[in-house]
């Protein structure tokens, strides 16, 4: 409210959302809240839905005409305090002059992490934000994630152009939640446990009573072949990843949100659009990307505050696939990101060692 731009770094379940709702309502002007994923717009429309606050609306490529000229007649008439868009439409410059006649008066960067850490390489889209704030006039910014070390944060802050900016950081403990990891050296071993500790996880060895979880594995042939196998074990289960259709990832997204399968087992394509409160388990076929990636999976669980279970299954040689899997997208010529976020270094005798950042 004292005019600066702000990068907050919260744990999920902290109110980040409060932090835009609340100055929404006092500012003049709408509030437009940059969001990477529709069926996450969807779930903060619906939280915002579900209190006394002012009409929010959604920009997106899944709405007819009718219903983009409803919203934007909402936005220009003052019923709609919020406006809830992907940072492509933002690439469109009809809607970033429109945006700019009203006066937009915040502006709000859920995920920011996706700045850095995607905008590299999946959502170019997320680049051209600093330019777009510039013409909307520069009105306040704020980033929000849960996860950003320092360089990130750096990183945010410079790709957004923020000015004169606070940022508040919260720690990012989450007592409920109680991590593990499992060590093996044969890739048979380590699948075949996957596959019966979900099952376990999930309660299908214990009774009626059942889990919900996610699974996440490097690679959409991982996928394909867990959910499978948990499926052949009668589990409820389904794969999700990039290479499926989007009205097949919906379906996905749909039928785990309301409980119509148990388990679903994916890339890192799959998590911010969650918010699903009894999520018990979080189980890594494989080392994510990066520590910021792994946060943000295991954030998905425990949300209602209960205990939840968080395994990380590891062999040495799951590096060796991130490596590649990174180095081949890296826009310049660098480390491999796992090198530098995980704290991985080799030795004089060859032999990787780790430690903890």
């Amino acid at each position: 409210m004292a005019g600066h731009d702000v990068l907050a770094v919260l744990p999920t379940g902290a109110g980040k959302s409060a932090i835009y709702q609340v100055p929404a309502l006092l500012l003049a002007g709408p509030t437009v809240v940059v969001s990477p994923l529709i069926a996450l717009q969807q779930d903060q429309l619906e939280g915002i839905e579900d209190t006394r606050a002012p009409e929010a609306v959604a920009l997106n490529s899944t709405q007819s005409s009718d219903e983009q000229k409803q919203a934007w007649k909402a936005i220009r008439q003052g019923q709609a305090e919020y406006t809830f868009l992907s940072p492509e439409q933002l690439s469109k410059e009809e809607v970033v002059d429109a945006l700019a006649d009203l006066g937009v008066s915040l502006l709000v960067v859920d995920e920011a992490h996706c700045v850095s850490a995607w905008g590299h390489d999946f959502r170019p889209d997320y680049l051209r934000l600093g330019p777009v704030i510039e013409r909307l006039g520069h009105p306040r910014v704020l980033a929000l994630t849960a996860t950003a070390a320092p360089p990130i944060r750096r990183d945010i802050v410079q790709r957004l152009g923020m000015r004169e900016h606070r940022e508040v950081i919260a720690g990012f403990d989450r007592p409920n939640l109680h991590l593990a990891v499992e060590r093996f050296t044969d890739d048979t071993d380590k699948r075949h446990s996957v596959i019966t500790r979900v099952r376990t996880l999930a309660g299908y060895h214990s009774g009626p009573a059942i889990r919900p979880g996610l699974v996440y594995a490097a690679s959409r042939k991982d996928t394909e072949f867990y959910a499978g196998e948990l499926a052949q074990c009668g589990v409820r289960a389904a794969a999700y990843h990039a290479g499926m259709k989007a009205a097949d990832r919906e379906r996905v997204h749909e039928q785990f949100m309301a409980d119509d399968l148990d388990v679903v087992v994916a890339t890192s394509a799959f998590g911010m659009g969650i918010d699903k409160p009894n999520v018990r388990f979080v189980v890594h076929a494989s080392v994510p990307e990066s520590l910021d990636s792994y946060y943000q999976q295991i954030g998905r669980a425990g949300r209602d505050g209960r205990p939840a279970e968080i395994t990380l299954f590891y062999r040495p040689e799951d590096l060796s696939l991130q490596t590649f899997l990174t180095a081949s997208k890296a826009p310049t010529k660098r480390s491999p990101r796992w090198q530098t976020r995980w704290g991985t270094t080799t030795g004089r005798s060859g032999r990787r060692s780790s430690r903890t950042r």
